[in-house]
C-alpha cells in the first residue's frame, strides 16, 4: 500500500483503482476532463459512496498532479466521510452551555 493509499483510508475515503488511475493521466487537467473520462468512477467511504462526478462537477479547476486531485476530492465528498460529526476528545461529559470558564486554562 502506499503512503498516499494510507493517507486515503486515514481520512475515510477509498479511492481504489482511481488512485492508480489519476497516476497515469498526463497533467495539467481539467475536472471537466477528468470527470468526462472517470466521472462514473466510486469513490468510498465509511456512510456510502459517490462518483468522482458528484465530487469534483461543481469544480473548474485544473490540477497539475495527481496529487492535488486526490485532496480536492478529500475536500469535496460529502459530510458521511468525516465520521462522527461533533466529536471531540477533550473528555467525557463536558458539555459547553455557550459560556467560557474565563479560568479555564488552554493549552
Amino acid at each position: 500500500m502506499t503512503d498516499d493509499e494510507e493517507q486515503e483510508r486515514e481520512m475515510g475515503v477509498e479511492l481504489g483503482e482511481l488512485s492508480d488511475e489519476l497516476e497515469s493521466v498526463d497533467y495539467p487537467v481539467s475536472a471537466d476532463e477528468l470527470v468526462s473520462k472517470y466521472g462514473d468512477r466510486e469513490i468510498e467511504y465509511g456512510g456510502g459512496s459517490e462518483t468522482l462526478e458528484s465530487a469534483l462537477g461543481p469544480l473548474n479547476e485544473d490540477y497539475e498532479s495527481a496529487d492535488e486531485v486526490e485532496q480536492s476530492i478529500l475536500n469535496m465528498v460529502g459530510s458521511e466521510a468525516v465520521g462522527r460529526q461533533n466529536y471531540t476528545d477533550r473528555g467525557a461529559g463536558h458539555h459547553s452551555d455557550g459560556e467560557e470558564d474565563p479560568d479555564a486554562e488552554s493549552f
